[in-house]
């Protein structure tokens, strides 16, 4: 399918949880640059009751699993199908699906995302490429990330692409190759005590902003294996359950305190993770709305450009190279790069239905 336009529709599910994430986007290849057009937009949230189903699913057994895997297929091939037909989409290329991510195990050879059945295509009646992660972890990656690519192809323009969203991850060039790796957890922790005072997350970073840092649980969060590690590297929510809210649990402070402490955390760690402390940074995800956090991520970074895009970028811009993902993998070329993923070789991955 090499052709020099595209009109596809990219969709990303985070773990933050707050939504699937639309975008229609066209796709131009002249001269070997690619620009892009964002076109209709949104976040279609959950309810609260898949919200619930979706946190609890890392405990589910293999057979709960399947049943998730077949009811969530049915509301995302429903859900796009319903944003095809509201914004009157003609003659689409495919779906570009991420799916949800439930189990994240590179390092057993597991990874899984809901709603990338073979019955997609047939509920939404269009091409539907998705699955990304798996081959790459078959071929001995981490599945993740694999945003890095578009960022080389659509934002070369920016020393890093930084995406405050579940987790923090970061990608750049060095020595000729595309690095990126995630950097902490944000918003899955952030959002997890908002919600135990009552709030969905932390509006601009109020709570936070409100608390007190604890030295000794910032000092024990700095001290986690996971930062002693090279790259390539990548968490998932069973990283917070197991390893972050226990610890942080196990401080009798004030839930604003427990925030104050992890928004500190978060924006160390960036700024620890960023070998060049200087350049243009292009921050996107929903964290670039909390305020409190970005001052705290410049106050790190006294002498990096920190620039938030405009709306449709920085809240789409995964769904937005999921699109390019999707487009790569019809084109036969590669979308997943052994350098960010340390997969045996770079390769196409994601699988085509209908």
């Amino acid at each position: 399918m090499i052709k020099e336009n595209y009109n596809v529709v990219g969709i990303m599910s985070g773990t933050s949880l707050d939504g699937v994430d639309f975008a229609h986007v066209k796709f131009t290849i002249f001269d070997g640059r690619w620009t892009f057009e964002i076109g209709e937009s949104e976040t279609i949230p959950y309810s609260k009751n898949w919200v619930s189903t979706l946190k609890k699913a890392v405990d589910f057994s293999e057979s709960e699993l399947q049943k998730l895997n077949a009811d969530y297929t049915k509301l995302l091939g429903g859900t796009i199908s319903d944003f095809i037909q509201k914004n009157n989409l003609k003659n689409l290329d495919a779906v570009c699906s991420h799916g949800h991510t439930i189990l994240h195990q590179p390092q057993n050879g597991l990874t899984l995302q809901i709603g990338n059945l073979p019955e997609i295509a047939e509920i939404t009646k269009q091409k539907v490429v998705c699955d990304f992660r798996v081959a790459d972890v078959a071929l001995g990656g981490q599945g993740a990330p694999l945003v890095p690519i578009g960022d080389r192809i659509l934002f070369s323009d920016y020393e890093y692409c930084l995406n405050l969203g579940g987790f923090s991850n970061v990608s750049f060039e060095a020595n000729g190759k595309r690095i990126a790796f995630d950097i902490s957890a944000v918003n899955t922790v952030l959002n997890f005590y908002a919600n135990r005072l009552g709030f969905d997350y932390d509006d601009k970073g109020k709570i936070s902003r409100s608390g007190n840092i604890n030295k000794e649980l910032l000092d024990q969060l700095t001290a986690l294996d996971f930062y002693k590690k090279s790259f390539p590297k990548s968490l998932g929510f069973e990283y917070v359950k197991e390893i972050l809210l226990p610890m942080i649990e196990s401080f009798d402070i004030a839930v604003a305190d427990k925030m104050r402490t992890f928004s500190e955390h978060i924006a160390f760690q960036i700024a620890e993770a960023l070998p060049i402390k200087n350049g243009k940074l292009l921050l996107t995800g929903g964290g670039a709305y909390n305020d409190f956090l970005i001052e705290k991520i410049q106050l790190h970074l006294p002498e990096m450009q920190i620039i938030i895009p405009d709306a449709k970028i920085l809240e789409f811009k995964e769904a937005l190279i999921f699109a390019l993902l999707g487009v790569l993998k019809l084109r036969n070329e590669i979308n997943a790069l052994s350098s960010v993923t340390g997969a045996k070789y770079d390769h196409s991955s994601g699988v085509i239905f209908g």
